[in-house]
């Protein structure tokens, strides 16, 4: 049996999804910008606004709010140094969390180097934001405050409505950025509701395309453009649009159902009780309020082995999962999110993330368990550090 529980990095594409999306491939070819040109050139302007529509109404945005993008990196890029370049008069000020993505991470340290100063706030063990540090690091030279809305490695959702109260009351010039890539559409998410300015998506983690993502800009917000070559989106972006990726994107938000996280939610709980139930000295990383947590995500740590190792011979018995210590880095270095949480080297490294998608069966979660129970008793027999 194969069963594929990465899910958080990238999910298998919905058939309705690839339907959606054939059209574009054979019969609307060309580009939007051509809608004053031909005919053609109209029809695919009309697709993008649909699908532009579809995704504003889903996250309660007006359609001129929302900007396409190649993905989450992209309207992230844009989202920060957009907005550090346009207010950088008012300020050069940025303040963010210890457990963002690389998107936010890199992105505000490439600012640093071009004289901009970065506030790194800490997350407490479970990976929620220090909101009275956040408090304490906004200042009136503050110009941008990013939070996400989720972490994809250990499922912790942020108070986001408490943030936006906290920067609105220490700097209402302030705008506030959340990496929304691995929340919409697996939790409600309104950006009127939370009061976020800016909010990164992107397609493939709800079962759409890769290579596609949106930026929602509050309108008025200040934003300079990042990639020259053209005037597409608003003049927001250079470039030839993803058209095929577009019509996707909207469509996986279009079919998205409520009871297909439900299941997942109730597919997840079962994986924990059942692998906590037979394996012995586990850590559940983030957060143990399981509402409080991603529904489709569970990490876990498991004393005596490698996680590396674990992932390698789970991946032999057609298991696909990632560890916290070679998955979210280049090299064997522990997963930063993971230490930034206080927990130790040893727990990084035994730290396996399991997430699931609709696809996912029952069947499916009593094979993991039965290999990985094998896999780490294997594995603890032969550790030097214990655990026999």
């Amino acid at each position: 049996m194969n069963v594929y529980l990465d899910n958080a990095s990238s999910t298998r594409v919905d058939e309705r999804v690839v339907e959606a999306m054939l059209g574009t491939f054979y019969e609307d070819i060309a580009l939007p910008t051509s809608e004053f040109v031909h005919t053609p050139g109209q029809r695919v302007k009309e697709l993008v606004e649909e699908s532009r529509k579809k995704i504003a109404d889903f996250v309660g945005a007006e359609p001129s709010e929302i900007v396409f993008t190649s993905g989450g990196t992209e309207a992230t890029n844009l989202a920060i140094k957009g907005v550090a370049f346009a207010m950088a008069k008012n300020g050069k000020h940025i303040v963010t969390t210890a457990v963002e993505g690389r998107a936010v991470l890199d992105s505000v340290r490439k600012l640093e180097k071009w004289g901009f100063k970065v506030d790194i706030v800490p997350v407490d063990r479970y990976g929620f934001v220090n909101l009275e540090a956040l408090e304490k690091a906004i200042s009136k030279e503050t110009i941008l405050v990013s939070v996400q809305m989720v972490n994809d490695e250990v499922g912790t959702i942020q108070p986001l409505e408490e943030v936006v109260k906290i920067v609105n009351s220490k700097n209402p010039n302030t705008v506030v950025h959340t990496d929304a890539t691995y929340g919409i559409g697996w939790l409600p998410f309104n950006v009127k509701n939370l009061g976020v300015d800016l909010a990164s998506f992107t397609a493939h983690k709800i079962h759409g395309p890769k290579g596609v993502g949106a930026l929602y800009i509050r309108k008025g917000i200040a934003i300079e453009k990042q990639m020259d070559g053209g005037y597409a989106e608003f003049n927001l972006r250079g470039g030839t649009p993803n058209i095929p990726g577009i019509v996707g994107f909207a469509k996986a938000i279009e079919i998205l159902d409520w009871d297909d996280v439900e299941k997942v939610r109730k597919l997840r709980d079962y994986l924990y009780e059942v692998i906590i139930s037979k394996i012995p000295e586990v850590i559940l990383l983030g957060p143990s309020d399981f509402t409080k947590r991603h529904p489709a995500n569970l990490n876990l740590s498991f004393k005596y082995v490698e996680g590396e190792s674990v992932v390698l011979y789970m991946d032999m018995k057609g298991v696909a999962v990632i560890s916290g210590s070679a998955c979210f880095s280049r090299g064997l270095e522990p997963s930063y999110v993971i230490m930034a949480m206080g927990h130790s080297h040893e727990d990084a490294h035994g730290s396996i993330r399991f997430s699931l998608s609709k696809y996912n069966t029952k069947e499916e979660m009593d094979y993991t368990v039965s290999v990985l129970e094998e896999v780490i008793k294997q594995l603890r027999e032969l550790s030097p550090l214990g655990g026999n």
